[in-house]
């Protein structure tokens, strides 16, 4: 026998002391259940006493002019985020319409997905993206008109760079939800955030997206390339990096689709008229400059869009809302059609854009001309809001055509 072996033998044969138990043999199930309780309350009490540090982002100060006179827009520092500014906030977080989700789904069977599926998720994620006129009471420096101007400039940069619709809204968005995060913001740094909304939906967008120098240049020298990628950094943590939602181009799409379907459902293939999206689009670029279109949902905007154009059949076929849902909003619409109708919807050519996808280039019209046309045959006009002629010191670069 070897001496291994023997050593092993005799260590067997030795019975076990209570010096030489193992640790698992002592942890009884009362001590477990002893330690296990402990670890509970003291999960309990760290939970009870943790504050959940929130944060937002505000302008402090601005940088001095430099030699050249060009402006550098601002220092841009991060501050505990404060409750007020969603706490005061909370109770305008409401849309006029009722019951938009009991409707069954107008789309059509589709060979890849459930359409009552595809179209509930659509609609949760229309109502997980939420807007309100009402981010203006949150900056004592701003109003309304404002946001007309900064969204009339940047129809006009699409244009100049044949940005798709799509970008557009996106853009339009993104500057809507990223102000209601916001408080205090100065006028001046309306210019740097409507760009960088811009850019950002480029880059999601747009396959090929026009280069950040080409975005600061636009901005005749009040946003420098920095600036931008800074305020871009802002923007999607203040966002939570939410940046698909469904925008009011993409529910006319949709609708005219489904209501130009036949036989054989090819939703992916554009089937209706060009020269019909671009007279409805029109419509819907000039409302959404409106800060009071952020009182409906997109959904229904674009019904009602669609329904001033053709009726209510074909809405309630195409989109499944009925006449409570979008009557309101019709009627508000009844003035911008009037003067949108005055204006013939042209398509245009773009170079290097098929012809097929021509009527999806955003375009611009005087857009601000036609709006102050709107609010000057209203009778009464809300508390605070202007007119868009007034600039109100806003920085507003000369037109990218007239640039050399």
């Amino acid at each position: 026998m070897s001496r291994r072996s023997s050593r092993l033998q005799a260590k067997q044969q030795q019975p076990l002391s209570c010096q030489e138990e193992s640790p698992q043999e002592l942890q009884t199930p009362e001590h477990l259940q002893t330690r296990k309780r402990r670890t509970a309350e003291e999960i309990k009490k760290r939970e009870d006493g943790k504050i959940a540090k929130k944060h937002q982002y505000e302008i402090k100060s601005c940088w001095p002019p430099t030699i050249t006179g060009g402006i550098s827009p601002c220092i841009i520092i991060e501050t505990p985020h404060k409750e007020s500014v969603t706490t005061d906030f909370s109770r305008f977080k409401k849309y006029r319409f009722r019951n938009l989700f009991i409707n069954p789904s107008p789309l059509p069977e589709l060979n890849w997905g459930n359409s009552k599926d595809v179209w509930l998720n659509i609609l949760k994620k229309e109502n997980r993206y939420a807007h309100c006129k009402h981010f203006t009471s949150l900056h004592s420096s701003l109003q309304p008109h404002m946001r007309s101007i900064l969204l009339d400039w940047l129809l006009e940069v699409c244009e100049v760079y044949a940005l798709h619709r799509e970008t557009f809204y996106l853009a339009q968005d993104f500057f809507d939800r990223f102000m209601l995060t916001q408080k205090n913001i100065n006028k001046s740094m309306l210019q740097l955030i409507g760009i960088t909304s811009l850019f950002i939906a480029s880059k999601l967008e747009e396959i090929y997206a026009p280069k950040i120098q080409e975005f600061a240049y636009v901005t005749d020298g009040a946003c420098s390339e920095d600036d931008i990628v800074r305020m871009e950094l802002i923007m999607l943590k203040a966002l939570k990096w939410e940046l698909c939602p469904v925008t009011i181009v993409s529910w006319l799409n949709l609708y005219l689709q489904v209501d130009a379907l036949k036989d054989v459902p090819k939703v992916l293939l554009p089937q209706y008229s060009q020269e019909k999206f671009i007279q409805i689009a029109q419509l819907l670029d000039l409302c959404i400059l409106d800060v009071n279109s952020l009182d409906f949902q997109y959904r229904t905007l674009a019904a009602a869009a669609l329904c001033h154009y053709t009726s209510m059949d074909v809405v309630k076929k195409a989109s499944g809302l009925e006449w409570e849902s979008i009557s309101e909003c019709v009627e508000w619409m009844v003035p911008f059609v009037t003067v949108a109708k005055k204006v013939p919807a042209t398509l245009k050519n773009f170079k290097k854009v098929a012809a097929e996808d021509q009527h999806n280039i955003q375009t611009h019209t005087n857009y601000l001309d036609m709006l102050e046309e709107v609010n000057s045959g209203v009778a009464s006009t809300a508390p605070g809001e202007l007119s868009p002629v007034s600039t109100g010191g806003i920085i507003t670069p000369p037109k990218s055509t007239e640039k050399k």
